[in-house]
């Protein structure tokens, strides 16, 4: 049986919600006051996720660098996996907005989309 306290990110509350529990079972969750803050702690709990954002290098443009974020929240153990794959990629100009740079971002089913565009020198 863990305990934890998480701080709810989902309105600007900030609920302190204490959840006890084990692997994938909750026993009780306290401190929340929405429904929304509920969720939150029980995925959290259970299965973390965030959202990955970070830059990769464009060659053939007139920046170097470019915005880049996954299209969808990955589990939050894989983020450093996910970022060795994208530490080693290069991509090549243009790039438009929203452009999947890598489809299914480390068997996460999620994709590494781009923030802006970049231009060919």
């Amino acid at each position: 049986m863990r305990q934890q306290e998480i701080i709810c990110t989902v309105c600007p509350m900030g609920c302190h919600i204490r959840v006890t529990g084990s692997d994938d079972q909750i026993q009780s969750l306290e401190g929340y006051t929405c429904r929304r803050g509920e969720q939150y702690a029980r995925s959290e709990f259970v299965c973390p996720m965030r959202t990955l954002t970070t830059t990769v290098r464009v060659e053939n443009s007139t920046e170097p660098l470019l915005a880049v974020r996954t299209a969808g929240p990955i589990p939050k153990e894989k983020l450093f996996d996910c970022m060795g794959l994208i530490r080693t990629a290069v991509f090549h100009a243009p790039v438009a907005l929203h452009q999947i740079l890598i489809s299914n971002l480390g068997g996460t089913g999620v994709d590494l989309i781009s923030c802006a565009e970049r231009k060919e020198r």
